[in-house]
């Protein structure tokens, strides 16, 4: 497996480490436990049961009974079952290697490709409850979880579809998962996701793809989904909460010269010269950072930055940015002066 490490530039002597930003902290929290609140369908009773039995001794008999439920022929039973599994997971997380030790964890797999929609949901989202103990990530993947999870990616409810994004996220914390997850047809599905998702679902496949993206096929499976129409108008949408976020994402694309094509294909260009005159400090420097990696070997996408303006806005933050800011705006002021090359303007010209 190749995962690409961190992209060395150099230009004019001067030497960019990283040309990504170094915290991702605060655009990318992680998916935590489901964030569903309250279940209708569980009693009052059965909830005030289950946290009483949560901080008992009697907590381990719970467990198994409920793992032993998940077998049960009895529809209802299973999705009672796999409810409050899915709450004890969610709400103490010690419970989450108890569960697991129970063996809780291929039967609930086994639900997630169940034809009942809120069964397959409370498998999907009791495994994503189990995985943000680190100690089960590998248990869930070596049974077999993630083309079940992917099969819910396609098929299951919003909340499914959310909460099987957050999973695999978990899974590919692994390194080796990044490629089995790639290689199951994850990919065009979180893209699919990032698209036409709601928000927490846009939230969700934005931070799965970043991770998952870390290998250079999985690149390559992602701008063959289309990711960068949605990339460029979530960037393009202040308001979407999502600037940075889409940023994160692109900047582990743009590396791949596919990538960078779809990019300008997309409308790419302008969007990023908008957020240099316009963005927050971060985003300004993370949208001089992708320019500076499609100009580098491309005279004619140089000049259509250029064209587009950018070239006052990047003085101006090469004047008033970030100390990392400044320099790569620097950088990137004077790769666009640099002399237009014959072979270029005749490329230009056809």
């Amino acid at each position: 497996m190749e995962t690409e490490n961190p992209v060395d530039y150099t230009y004019m002597g001067r030497s960019f480490k990283d040309l990504s930003i170094n915290d991702t902290s605060t655009a990318f929290s992680d998916c935590n436990s489901d964030r569903s609140g309250e279940f209708p369908s569980a009693s009052s009773q059965s909830r005030r049961l289950l946290l009483a039995c949560a901080n008992s001794e009697n907590s381990n008999d719970l467990i198994r009974q409920l793992v032993s439920d998940l077998d049960s022929c009895s529809i209802d039973e299973q999705k009672q079952a796999a409810l409050e599994l899915r709450l004890l997971a969610k709400n103490k997380p010690e419970n989450r290697i108890q569960i697991a030790k129970a063996g809780a964890i291929r039967p609930l797999i086994s639900l997630i490709s169940s034809s009942d929609p809120y069964l397959q949901e409370n498998g999907v989202t009791a495994i994503l409850n189990l995985s943000l103990c680190d100690e089960n990530k590998e248990l869930i993947a070596s049974s077999g979880a993630i083309r079940p999870l992917v099969r819910a990616l396609r098929t299951g409810t919003a909340t499914a579809k959310e909460n099987a994004a957050c999973a695999l996220l978990r899974l590919s914390q692994i390194e080796e998962n990044k490629v089995a997850i790639g290689r199951s047809g994850a990919i065009p599905l979180l893209v699919n996701l990032l698209e036409n998702g709601g928000s927490r679902g846009k939230k969700d496949a934005s931070t799965a793809l970043y991770s998952l993206c870390a290998v250079k096929e999985n690149k390559i499976r992602a701008v063959e989904a289309g990711i960068m129409r949605p990339l460029v108008e979530l960037m393009a949408d202040f308001g979407s909460n999502m600037v940075d976020k889409s940023s994160f994402v692109m900047s582990v694309l743009v590396p791949v010269p596919e990538a960078k094509t779809a990019l300008v294909e997309e409308g790419g260009i302008p969007v990023l010269v908008e957020i240099i005159e316009v963005g927050s400090q971060r985003q300004k420097e993370m949208a001089v950072a992708i320019l500076l990696q499609i100009c580098e070997d491309s005279v004619l996408f140089r000049a259509m930055v250029v064209r587009e303006g950018a070239i006052p806005p990047l003085v101006a933050l090469s004047q008033s940015g970030t100390n990392r800011a400044k320099q790569k705006a620097e950088t990137l002021i004077e790769l666009l002066r640099q002399p237009r090359s014959g072979n270029a303007a005749a490329s230009r010209s056809d």
